[in-house]
């Protein structure tokens, strides 16, 4: 039965990267200037050779295109693990960086960065620092409050807190400088990649790997986690030590794919189950099926919504239209068992 769940998952991981290929393709050629994928080939293969070519080609490409669907699988994979990893460690299938409140508490640390002007740099670490802070209050609070149901308390604490950092960018919204920073402000809310600019990946992509790194090396004791921290600490893990890794770890990668595209909603939430539906509960295969299957959802849903409407739709009414749904469908679920190790 392991011998069929491990080729099962096999075959689902091969079967994501050949979508995420896909996705990519499709959406590198979509696009008020349409390149059939030959000239995309015939391109890449300049570039590689150093030759020049159609400068049109090169710069819609090279400097606008691509640019945004690694945006957008990064930040995909990014949220989608961040989301399985919360959901593993807390055991609790309605977690996610959202319900955490990590999306907001980043989303007012990057506000602050725009209302008083920092770098890029600035922006992402001013985000890093409000994701982090509104986990450690929100775990806290369900630390404190211990109860009969400790994930209620965690989850109505995380609701409660993101509420607070959402009320706090709406007092930045009013105080902000109608021209230049809100509607810099409005982007962080509405959540889009339309900005994105090759030179801003270096920002995304480094603490997105920093951060994916730990939770890769640690995946057999995180899986652990799922089964209690009783049993986690019978099997020698250092539940409190390994949690604060996992969380800030966690939080990074939330952070900085909120600083590059604005708050992004379910992804952390809908992608991992569905994940864990393809290669089942353990964390071990259920983190690079989040990724896969994140990566390649985020670039499908930023190529609708840079191509079905005369105008950009916000990446977040696209998420919110399927992720409502699958939510109402994890409510039917019940306490069915989603857990492994």
């Amino acid at each position: 039965m392991r011998e069929a769940d491990t080729a099962r998952a096999r075959y689902v991981t091969l079967a994501l990267i050949a979508i995420l290929l896909l996705s990519v393709v499709i959406a590198a050629t979509i696009g008020p200037y349409a390149i059939p994928p030959l000239e995309i080939a015939n391109a890449i293969a300049r570039k590689i050779a150093g030759t020049p070519g159609p400068e049109t080609i090169d710069t819609v490409l090279f400097r606008i295109r691509l640019p945004r669907i690694a945006a957008a699988a990064f930040v995909g994979a990014a949220l989608a693990c961040a989301g399985a990893t919360y959901q593993t460690i807390f055991r609790n299938p309605l977690i996610s960086p959202d319900v955490l409140g990590v999306s907001s508490g980043a989303g007012l640390g990057a506000v602050v960065g725009i209302l008083l002007s920092f770098s890029v740099a600035g922006i992402q670490l001013a985000g890093f620092v409000g994701g982090l802070a509104v986990v450690g209050i929100v775990v806290s609070l369900a630390s404190v409050l211990r109860s009969q149901n400790e994930t209620l308390v965690l989850v109505l604490a995380g609701i409660v807190i993101g509420t607070l950092a959402s009320s706090g960018i709406a007092f930045i919204k009013t105080i902000a400088d109608p021209y230049e920073q809100l509607p810099a402000i409005t982007f962080w809310l509405l959540g889009s990649l339309s900005g994105v600019k090759a030179e801003d990946l270096t920002g995304l992509i480094v603490p997105v790997t920093i951060g994916f790194a730990p939770l890769i090396a640690l995946r057999w004791r995180i899986g652990v986690l799922s089964l209690g921290d009783d049993d986690a600490r019978s099997l020698g893990v250092s539940v409190a030590r390994l949690r604060l890794i996992v969380i800030v770890a966690s939080t990074l990668m939330t952070a900085s794919a909120v600083a590059i595209s604005g708050v992004i909603g379910w992804v952390g939430l809908m992608v991992p189950h569905m994940s864990r539906f393809l290669v089942g509960p353990r964390y071990d295969r259920l983190l690079p099926a989040s990724a896969l299957l994140g990566a390649a959802f985020v670039v499908i849903v930023d190529t609708l919504a840079r191509s079905i409407a005369k105008t950009e739709i916000p990446l977040g009414v696209l998420t919110a239209l399927t992720g409502a749904p699958v939510f109402v469908w994890l409510l039917v679920r019940g306490k069915k068992p989603w857990s492994g190790a």
